[in-house]
């Protein structure tokens, strides 16, 4: 009986599976889509997918909207900060100041859409961006986005159909411009021939990506557009070097 008792629990000890030793936690990433002006319909969307994204990338997703969140403490639990279409002046000057510490720690961002219309009182977030949103052509519009890699023409255009934002500066120069908008085929575009869309950059000790498509829902199932979205992700995390 003893060796049948034995036999029984050493079938039982093999079939369970292996647990990890001294495991590596996932890294994180809080997704932040407070607004204090436009809000974006597309806000719950884009919270679902770029939590997806994350996790499909191993990562562990947050999302909030309550700006306390932003002390040094619990900054510290995340890898990537993404703003989704945040709007106005979301964040008080102590929550900026962790945000300026995450990003000084090697912490990395990412802005989709109106992250650039956001924070206009502080010039250290508008720096992180690469520039701000100025204005945009009535409506939704039809386009086409080139992507690029060192300033020359990277693959195929794609189409799409969005809010297409001009800026107040062009930021090339001060990021890496991964991808532009062909302006000769909308009505509104005021940056000229060389409008970008899409953009990484080193930033104050961490890292900074930043994508001005995103206002519709549709987008958010556009594969080009998802992929956009998982460069970045990859970018601001450390993963890759180029956005």
């Amino acid at each position: 009986m003893d060796r049948i008792l034995t036999a029984l629990v050493l079938f039982c000890a093999l079939s369970l599976p292996a647990m990890p030793v001294n495991a590596t936690p996932p890294d994180r990433v809080l997704i932040f889509s407070k607004t204090a002006g436009f809000r974006h319909e597309s806000i719950p969307v884009a919270v679902h997918t770029l939590s997806r994204l994350a996790e499909q990338a191993g990562m562990a997703a947050d999302a909030t909207e309550d700006a306390n969140a932003f002390t040094a403490t619990n900054l510290a639990r995340y890898r990537v900060v993404i703003f989704a279409s945040t709007t106005g002046n979301v964040l008080d000057p102590a929550q900026q100041q962790a945000m300026e510490g995450f990003i000084r720690a090697g912490g990395g961002f990412v802005g989709v859409h109106a992250a650039a219309d956001t924070e206009y009182d502080w010039p250290w977030y508008g720096q992180l961006v690469g520039a701000r949103f100025d204005n945009h052509p009535p409506g939704l519009q039809h386009s086409r986005v080139q992507p690029e890699r060192d300033g020359v023409a990277d693959g195929a255009a794609w189409p799409v159909h969005d809010e297409l934002y001009n800026y107040d500066s062009n930021p090339r120069g001060k990021v890496q411009v991964i991808a532009t908008l062909d302006e000769r085929l909308y009505q509104g575009g005021r940056m000229g021939a060389d409008h970008p869309i899409a953009w990484y950059h080193a930033f104050g000790g961490g890292r900074a990506w930043y994508t001005g498509l995103g206002h519709t829902e549709a987008i958010f199932d556009q594969p080009e557009f998802i992929a956009q979205l998982q460069r970045g992700l990859a970018y601001a995390r450390g993963r890759s070097d180029a956005g």
